[in-house]
């Protein structure tokens, strides 16, 4: 996914005198006729305009955040969670600049997001007026396209193309701009929604040939594997996935932003591979002759080192961005195309290659998986000092809650043990920070999550340092009546970099101890902040408790529920593959590494 340059946006198709309104009037107008309900925002001077538009709004529904960053993440975790894009607003200067994590998040991990931003008055920018931000050139970088807008005229066309951007092609964040005289200017609203932008011509077709080439490959491999990342969620591609899958026969690994896509109970899937990846799924990859690579980009976490990445595999590679294809890894057979239309002729082809071809035998390959699979199950070891287990906890809130929750992780060990430990049956019930790591995603992005998909249980797997980044988005949940439920993992430090100075640090803990759990000061106390916001807060100190705190969180829906489950720091995530080594250098638990294949 590359950025474009900034551009005056596309004139509106249609003609005739609309209806005339002011610029602010027409930014909501278009949303409406987009059919965007809801929308994140804070307003400041140069969104005022747009702000009073909003008071009179009967279609939309604004939830005023706390902080623009949980704004942006809460319209990321509305968008993950529903597949729609999700729509966010800030002033201009730091109210921008403080959407520029989450735009960055949505660019790496492909989120539809549309952030529209207030600018100064046209004739004040580049004069350093008060709040000015040349949020354009800063977002430049990190979304499809940003638009700058200037006048009152060009703001459907600007909306329109912004959210065709975000939603087509490979998904991902567009800014608009929009200066506060283009908001108070007049024009003659006409809506036509349809947006011809030149040079954007995303590719959902495969090409045939390449199609029939990729089925020549999988009938001849002995050792095949799916690798499936997050593209095949964004393309709403589950079901054409498995029915692929069980006609060919092949092991699945999902990767961290496509777990749920495939269904952790199917008897193919090996788990999630990558550094903290199970020992079959790492295995697979590693001694596969070919991987059939759908909307995965080949990233550092799944490879390792690249050059000793699954070195005997043949490589079939499926995108819908052909700058993904031949980035990391060279591909065989490239194919460019939306995962749903390219997985839907791979079937095809490959259903109609086993009517004359004779395909290779997988047998002697899922024998030595499921020896893999019985030797090295996922586990965790139970702590010595008498604090609970997170691996637990975490496995709990999975098995109490079910597979029609939604679960949002922070970044850090908390977030490894809930991709491990919960398991995952349907597409969009995992939200995380995958691509960017973002500290404090949870909180904000459960609370988008609940608003798309108000019905069902969403959970924030957060840790204490992720916490007390984002956690005043609990305001913002207790005034909307946004019942989420918040589990905050707390070992009292910045856990997963802990981990590392423990492994390779010599345990020298520099800054990493956060002074939030046991033993210590409790600065602060989650319970305490929790009912300062409003909510039920709840500490669990013992095994015992920890059912019987996760059934009250389900059963209170008429406010946010905060449990402070006071765990072990001296658990770790495992298996574990360290930066920069190869696959093959895996080790199941600390000082513990399987015996690979022709060692």
């Amino acid at each position: 996914m590359t950025s474009e340059s900034s551009a005056t946006p596309p004139a509106m198709p249609g003609s005739g005198r609309g209806e005339q309104m002011t610029g602010a009037q027409a930014v909501l107008r278009s949303l409406e006729a987009l059919g965007v309900s809801d929308v994140f925002g804070l307003p400041g001077g140069a969104v005022l305009p747009l702000y009073d538009t909003i008071m009179d709004a009967e279609k939309i529904r604004h939830i005023l955040v706390r902080h623009e960053q949980g704004g942006g993440h809460a319209a990321e975790g509305y968008a993950a969670a529903s597949g729609e894009v999700g729509v966010c607003i800030a002033t201009s200067g730091p109210g921008a600049t403080n959407l520029v994590t989450a735009i960055a998040d949505a660019y790496m991990d492909s989120v539809p997001l549309l952030a529209i931003t207030g600018q100064v008055f046209s004739h004040l920018m580049g004069t350093d007026a008060f709040q000015e931000a040349d949020i354009v050139g800063i977002t430049m970088p990190i979304t499809k396209h940003s638009f700058l807008v200037t006048t009152a005229a060009e703001v459907p066309a600007a909306i329109a193309a912004a959210y065709h951007l975000a939603s087509t092609g490979r998904p991902g964040p567009v800014l608009v701009d929009i200066t506060k005289d283009a908001q108070e200017g007049l024009l003659d609203f006409v809506w036509d929604p349809q947006v011809d932008l030149a040079g954007y011509r995303p590719i959902t077709k495969a090409n045939s040939k390449q199609i029939q080439a990729a089925a020549d490959l999988i009938a001849a491999a002995e050792r095949p594997v799916f690798y499936v990342g997050g593209g095949v969620g964004r393309a709403g591609a589950s079901a054409e996935l498995i029915q692929l899958a069980e006609l060919v026969g092949a092991p699945v690994v999902t990767t961290l932003m496509a777990r749920g896509v495939f269904p952790d109970s199917h008897p193919q899937h090996l788990g999630m591979p990558g550094m903290h990846g199970t020992v079959p799924a790492v295995l697979a990859l590693q001694e596969a002759d070919l991987l059939i690579t759908l909307g995965a980009r080949f990233d550092d976490r799944v490879t390792g080192k690249a050059a000793l990445f699954a070195p005997e595999a043949k490589v079939i590679h499926a995108d819908i961005d052909p700058a993904e294809i031949g980035k990391i890894r060279a591909a065989d057979v490239p194919i460019v195309g939306d995962a749903a239309e390219v997985i839907a002729d791979l079937t095809a082809a490959v259903s109609s290659a086993k009517m004359s071809q004779t395909f290779a035998d997988q047998g002697p390959w899922w024998a030595r998986l499921h020896e893999l699979q019985e030797k090295f199950p996922l586990g965790y070891q139970e702590t010595s000092d008498g604090l609970l287990s997170p691996q637990h906890v975490i496995q709990r809130i999975g098995e109490l809650t079910g597979p029609e929750g939604v679960f949002a992780a922070g970044v850090g060990q908390h977030q490894m043990w809930a991709a491990q430990f919960i398991k995952y049956e349907r597409p969009n019930s995992w939200l995380n920070s995958g691509g960017a790591g973002t500290m404090g995603y949870s909180v904000p992005a459960a609370m988008g999550a609940k608003v798309a998909e108000p019905e069902r249980v969403v959970w924030a797997i957060d840790g204490d340092g992720c916490f007390q980044m984002t956690n005043q988005e609990l305001a913002t949940c207790v005034v909307n009546n946004i019942p989420i439920k918040v589990a905050v993992i707390n070992n009292s430090s910045l856990g997963m970099v802990r981990q590392w100075q423990t492994l390779i640090y010599d345990g020298r803990y520099s800054n990493t101890e956060l002074n939030t759990g046991h033993g210590s000061p409790r600065v602060p106390d989650f319970v305490k902040l929790g009912e300062a916001y409003g909510c039920l807060a709840i500490r669990v100190e013992r095994e015992d408790q920890v059912d019987e705190a996760i059934k009250l969180a389900l059963e209170t829906n008429d406010r946010p529920v905060v449990i402070d489950f006071v765990v072990s720091a001296d658990a770790m995530v495992w298996p574990m593959v360290r930066q920069g080594t190869s696959n093959s250098d895996i080790q199941y638990a600390l000082d513990h590494a399987p015996e690979w294949e022709g060692e």
